[in-house]
């Protein structure tokens, strides 16, 4: 008995601390700007506005563009205020101050994976430069789009799309390339110079460029494991391989796989409950920003459309080797997002892996693809990425052209 009082007391105690601390936050509300620092001499900024709902309670989001994500911010670490991203499996750790916020992102998708962070209050540009300032100051022309090679002159180079849309000193835009896009990003243009960047608790993307003669010269780095050259030209015709015609059936066997729900349990398909149905098949990782665009597009479709006769069947490929963990991953993203498709594990997050699972495919070269398949069990699309909401009318053009199909291939 004397023990358990023990117990409950030292409970009670904690639960009283990390209250007391939660509600003595002194923090500035508005807009902050915050610097991930990749290497000792480039940091990323990113933009987050602090409200205050309550007595007790802050509200917190990053905005990249049109993109707003809010942090969730129930709880501490010592003296340390955590704000968990809501969509990816990371975190901020901030020593909180009125005006300074200063700690690290943490990434659990990476091993031992953290990034040194500063936020302070005020913002006025993203990429803050004197020359901003100038009466004579003129940007170059980036507008459009431009014919872009990543690693060039390497054997692992790749081509991708790149739209801006530029006002003045400020420009938003994304690259698209043949696996999806690289999100919102956010920046400013300095004299002949572009400066990109997006963060959105998956990915930390900084991308720099310099115009000479028409071509520009740029710097990809992604958080501080990777970086990369970029090189680029205006190109208005300029189109990408077509996402549907990568990805395709190499065998006329039926296509057919064997795997586990959530629970464990044996999920074989083709079955009997898909007989007759639309069926899309996708192939993704909660890990993947992309494939949280797509799986939020897949809830609309479903909602829409299952009462029809459509199914989605998501096959989660995750961080790890553990079963459980996985599967725990794809729970919580099921219950997160409200999503009432089946879900099912692919096991550790490698397409080597999902191409030998669905042999009948020539491979699985991204997270996410997705197959779609009509009432009678024939294949009739597999589109490889996703290009989201940042890619603005490409992502329309999509979205249109996949509702169509669906439509379609329900009414015969």
């Amino acid at each position: 008995m004397a023990k358990t009082l023990i117990l409950l007391f030292c409970v009670l105690l904690s639960t009283i601390t990390f209250a007391s601390k939660v509600n003595t936050l002194c923090i500035k509300t508005g807009d902050w700007t915050g610097l991930l620092s990749l290497n000792e001499t480039t940091t990323l900024p990113f933009k987050l506005t602090i409200q205050k709902l309550d007595k007790k309670k802050y509200k917190y989001t990053i905005l990249n563009g049109n993109e707003k994500i809010e942090l969730k911010s129930d709880r501490m670490i010592n003296d340390s205020l955590v704000l968990d991203f809501p969509s990816f499996d990371s975190y901020l750790v901030l020593k909180a101050g009125k005006k300074v916020l200063k700690g690290h992102w943490y990434n659990r998708n990476k091993k031992n994976y953290s990034i040194p962070c500063k936020i302070t209050y005020g913002y006025k540009h993203r990429f803050e430069s004197p020359q901003l300032y100038l009466s004579n100051f003129i940007p170059a022309d980036f507008n459009g789009k431009w014919e872009c090679d990543f690693e060039p002159g390497t054997p692992s180079v790749y081509k991708a799309s790149g739209i801006f849309q530029a006002q003045g000193n400020y420009v938003e835009g994304t690259f698209l390339t043949e696996t999806g896009d690289y999100r919102f990003l956010e920046g400013n243009i300095v004299r002949d110079s572009l400066y990109l960047s997006c963060f959105d608790g998956s990915h930390a993307f900084l991308f720099t460029g310099h115009l000479v003669d028409g071509k520009i010269q740029g710097k990809f780095y992604s958080g501080k494991h990777w970086q990369s050259d970029w090189t680029a030209v205006r190109n208005d015709k300029f189109e990408l391989t077509s996402p549907d015609s990568l990805t395709y059936l190499v065998s006329k066997e039926e296509f057919s796989f064997s795997l586990k729900d959530l629970d464990g349990k044996d999920f074989i398909f083709p079955q009997e409950k898909y007989n007759n149905k639309v069926t899309i098949i996708q192939i993704m990782g909660t890990w993947c920003p992309n494939c949280m665009d797509e799986t939020r597009y897949f809830k609309e479709l479903y909602d829409k459309y299952h009462s029809s006769g459509l199914e989605i069947i998501s096959v989660g490929y995750e961080v790890g080797d553990d079963f459980n963990q996985q599967s725990q991953k794809i729970r919580t993203l099921k219950e997160r997002y409200d999503l009432q498709f089946t879900f099912l594990v692919g096991g550790s997050a490698n397409k080597g892996l999902a191409a030998s699972q669905f042999s009948m495919l020539n491979n699985i070269i991204s997270f996410p693809t997705a197959i779609i398949i009509d009432k009678s069990g024939n294949v009739k699309k597999i589109h490889t990425g996703f290009n989201g909401p940042g890619t603005g009318e490409y992502y329309t053009e999509y979205t249109q052209a996949t509702e169509e199909l669906i439509r379609t291939l329900l009414s015969e």
